[in-house]
């Protein structure tokens, strides 16, 4: 008995014992965590003064930024923009020239991450130094940086365009010497936006200037790939995170990389009015037909979206437009149709509409202040036969009712009270949200509609996709873009996935404007069964393949190869008992040089898409580079490089790489994107702090069950 006591009076101190080391590793995690995130934050701050630090010989309003390269400090080049568009009907041909200049005395790499339209062809790469002009060549990706890396060490000046997303870039300039400038030209088409506005039809052009912090989900991963200069390491779930996420140019330190802008606009038909929606133009008018637009004040600093837009006079809006390029082996042709107003349905469908917000932190500022203008606009317009619910999504998802409520007076009040009390805090965590949205949970007798209002500013884009594709069954998704800068390939390529439309609210005074417009597609009757048929040519190889559903004010546009100029496009499509069907001969079309370029590049698009269907990777890889070879254009797989023939930077002098910062986009709150904690952009230094935290922890248990080795005796 007495042993017995004594065993369980051992045992009793035993387990105090336990306790206290488990308080005391608490305790001390504790303090661990408060000591390092002072630490985090201390060393983001040096490291954001740090990097505000002026160049000796920068310019006021530049404010290079100071770079570290090993045990050196270095300032990174100063850049200048100076695009011109030339527009020509529904197309579209850009040069931009980046001009590179080197403010310190070392030989210096410039990288500078880039946006462009999420449809640009690019297909042309000139490096200017002085007089001489190189002209780019178009090569496969790793052909193309192994040329680059080779003239980069040997000393000679060599340029490469790579493409990161379909609307992300990536300039790299080798060997720019002290003091000294390089300039890159780089040259694309595109096809111009168009959709019926009142009695007219309405063009618009986007030019995007800045590529947003994304938020990049995921554990940090080391692969032997070179890594890229962003902020962000690659992941598991996005491999090229450090090649998206370009250094972000402290406010402090001011704007950076002035932009100057030009349009020689030729609409084909007399213009009624232009309107550029975010900054202010001066506009000239040659004649009826044609405008040349430059930027009032001269010249912008690179911080928000160019969106303009021309309405044409009604007599002259254009029911059909028709483009060929006739080439060697085979003639390229761009149609572009406005289908007629349909009657609307005699028994309208009631609907389901699902609202999906992002409140994470890249939000923050007037980007929510969109987002809330929007979405309260749009449940006030809900008639009372649909049912609604809204869904908002920051670092988790959270729906407001348990399941779809109807649109009653009651039930809207309480609906627009919750949304204007949304705020902007955390991540992106995007995919929670679409999985909710998209259960595929509603009522078969009901029209489902997901609405989704983001900037998109997310690096995961492809397993998004992917999810849409999953997921989607009979629901349409509607994506509204949201802010100064917003995702625009993944707004509209979701759009696309999810068999809706995608619209663009840059600002507060766009908002009554867009969401009407929107809600009139919502509820107008939709033309399904599109197809398209060539009478010469029943072989012809089109993008897209399928028509998609079309909405009101929406048109037709269709890219094809053709093996004979000849025969007529007819267009046919159905609504509800309505059938529609108009034509148009190939003999009308007018001369449309670079069709070919933009067909290559729906094309390659379209077979990138198959990737999520499952294809092989190998075999679309090789059908991607043959396209993008044969119309020289820079894509997932090739890249343009121009490579000097005579080495300028002695052998003894050592080339320092920095990256070109970019601008925070207008109205981006910083420490919203960024934080002392991760809030919209980046969870890598949550990450990190919880890991450190996680060994530091075990370590102490460690410790302590060396120093007590008769808890290990008495736990076996």
């Amino acid at each position: 008995m007495h042993t017995a006591a004594a065993r369980s009076e051992k045992e009793r101190h035993l387990a105090f014992e336990l306790l206290g080391l488990i308080s005391r590793a608490l305790a001390a995690a504790l303090a661990v965590s408060l000591t390092l995130a002072a630490l985090v934050l201390l060393l983001a701050g040096l490291a954001q003064a740090s990097d505000t630090l002026d160049a000796p010989d920068a310019r006021p309003i530049r404010a290079a930024l100071m770079l570290k390269s090993g045990a050196y400090a270095h300032a990174a080049p100063l850049l200048d923009t100076d695009v011109s568009i030339q527009v020509s009907g529904p197309l579209a041909r850009t040069r931009v020239v980046q001009t590179f200049r080197n403010p310190g005395d070392n030989w210096l790499e410039g990288v500078y991450v880039f946006p462009l339209p999420e449809h640009a062809a690019v297909d042309r790469l000139r490096m200017r130094i002085g007089e001489r002009v190189i002209e780019g060549e178009i090569h496969e990706r790793e052909a193309a940086r192994a040329a680059y890396d080779k003239a980069r060490g040997e000393g000679k000046q060599t340029s490469l365009v790579e493409q990161q997303r379909p609307n992300m870039f990536t300039t790299r300039v080798a060997n720019i010497a002290p003091h000294a400038e390089i300039r890159i030209e780089i040259e694309y088409q595109q096809t111009l936006a168009w959709e019926q506005a009142d009695a007219s039809g309405r063009y618009s052009l986007r030019f995007p200037m800045v590529v947003g912090p994304r938020y990049i989900p995921g554990a940090p991963v080391h692969t032997p790939a070179e890594p890229g200069s962003g902020w962000a390491p690659d992941t598991d779930r996005v491999a090229d995170a450090s090649r998206i996420t370009p250094p972000v140019a402290h406010s402090d330190a001011g704007p950076v990389n002035p932009l100057k802008l030009r349009v020689e606009l030729d609409a084909g038909a007399p213009i009624a009015s232009v309107h550029s929606h975010h900054h202010a133009i001066q506009t000239d008018t040659p004649s009826p037909a044609t405008r040349t637009i430059t930027l009032a004040d001269g010249a912008t600093f690179a911080d928000r979206d160019f969106e303009l837009s021309w309405t044409l006079v009604a007599s002259t809006a254009p029911t059909a437009v028709l483009f060929a390029d006739a080439g060697r082996e085979r003639t390229h042709a761009l149609l572009m149709l406005m289908p007629p107003a349909m009657a609307p349905d005699t028994a309208r469908l009631p609907r389901e509409v699902v609202f999906v917000v992002d409140t994470s932190g890249s939000m923050l500022g007037t980007s929510i202040e969109q987002a809330r203008a929007a979405l309260a606009l749009a449940l006030q317009r809900l008639p009372a036969e649909d049912r609604f619910n809204v869904i908002e999504f920051n670092s988790a998802s959270r729906m407001m009712f348990d399941t779809a409520r109807p649109a009653s007076p009651a039930n809207i009040a309480e609906a627009v009270a919750w949304v204007r009390a949304l705020e902007a805090e955390g991540g992106t965590e995007m995919a929670p949200a679409l999985a909710l949205a998209l259960d595929g949970s509603g009522d078969p007798a009901r029209v489902r509609q997901v609405i989704f209002l983001t900037d998109g500013a997310v690096g995961n884009e492809d397993e998004l996709f992917g999810l849409i594709q999953r997921q989607l069954g009979d629901t349409r998704l509607f994506t509204i873009g949201i802010g100064s800068a917003p995702n625009s390939h993944f707004m509209r390529k979701a759009a696309q996935t999810g068999r809706g439309t995608f619209t663009y609210i840059g600002n507060l005074d766009d908002v009554q404007t867009r969401m009407t417009e929107l809600f009139a597609k919502l509820e107008a009757p939709v033309l399904k069964g599109v197809t398209v048929r060539w009478s010469d040519n029943p072989d012809a190889d089109m993008s897209p393949r399928h028509i998609p559903d079309l909405y009101l004010g929406e048109p037709v546009l269709v890219s094809a190869a053709l093996a004979r100029a000849s025969g007529d496009v007819e267009i046919s499509g159905s609504s509800g008992a309505v059938q529609w069907a108009t034509r148009i001969s190939l003999a009308d079309a007018n001369h449309g040089h670079g069709v070919g370029v933009l067909w290559a590049r729906s094309k390659i698009a379209a077979l990138l898409d198959t990737l999520h269907d499952g294809a092989n990777e190998d075999e679309i890889g090789a059908a991607v580079v043959a396209l993008a070879l044969e119309h020289h254009l820079v894509s997932k797989y090739t890249s343009l490089v121009a490579v000097d023939k005579t080495p300028v930077r002695p052998a003894q002098d050592e080339l320092k790489s920095a990256a070109v910062p970019t601008n925070l986009p207008a109205g981006w709150d910083a420490d919203a994107v960024f934080g002392e904690l991760p809030r919209g952009a980046t969870d890598t230094r949550w990450n990190l702090l919880v890991g450190l935290l996680a060994l530091l922890l075990g370590g102490l248990l460690w410790l302590q069950q060396r120093r007590h080795p008769a808890i290990r005796a008495q736990g076996c």
